[in-house]
């Protein structure tokens, strides 16, 4: 499939949802059909920026700010973005949707009973935060997308997939599936 310019596919949905399995599970199936790309996750990039955050609108509203331009760089160079990030609020989601040319949005939708099942029984957190949603159910933290803070469901993604009746590499293929038809092909 001839590529001439990088695309990115923002994978959105709660904490806990799946993001990041769904996220390596796609990298996989690109790889298996001989396309590179490359994940870009918001938890190291606010861990570079922010080693102690906050998770303020401020704070969130620059580290977005930041992974939009780093992917828009990427992106116009020729490397393909998978890019994990809840973007808790639409407006993250549709600044990346302006600035991105080639640009797809991917809903991994989740009951929020089921993120929080998945939160607490993680064995391996890579770069994100430990116990959000205890913290929030316990009024440590006032921040949880879902629970402290709105998560805003997008209205309009390219795909929808639910991960509390699909396998992690269910939803990666019928991601792949609707980039084939947005870019792919």
């Amino acid at each position: 499939m001839p590529q001439r310019t990088g695309w990115c596919v923002w994978i959105t949905g709660l904490p806990g949802s799946g993001k990041s399995t769904v996220a390596k599970s796609l990298l996989r199936t690109l790889r298996k059909n001989g396309i590179k790309a490359q994940i870009l996750s918001s938890d190291l990039i606010r861990k570079a920026v922010t080693p102690e955050p906050d998770y303020s609108l401020e704070e969130r509203d620059i580290v977005y700010n930041l992974i939009v331009c780093i992917a828009r760089v990427l992106v116009e160079n020729n490397i393909n973005i998978i890019l994990d990030a809840t973007g808790n609020l639409r407006r993250y989601r549709e600044h990346a949707r302006k600035e991105i040319r080639r640009f797809m949005e991917a809903y991994v939708r989740s009951p929020l009973e089921v993120a929080i099942q998945r939160e607490t029984r993680r064995r391996h957190f890579n770069h994100a935060p430990k116990g959000i949603y205890r913290k929030a159910l316990e009024k440590e933290s006032r921040t949880v997308p879902g629970l402290g803070v709105p998560y805003e469901e997008p209205l309009n993604p390219e795909v929808t997939v639910d991960s509390s009746r699909l396998r992690p590499s269910q939803c990666a293929e019928k991601i792949f599936e609707a980039m084939v038809k947005n870019f792919l092909s």
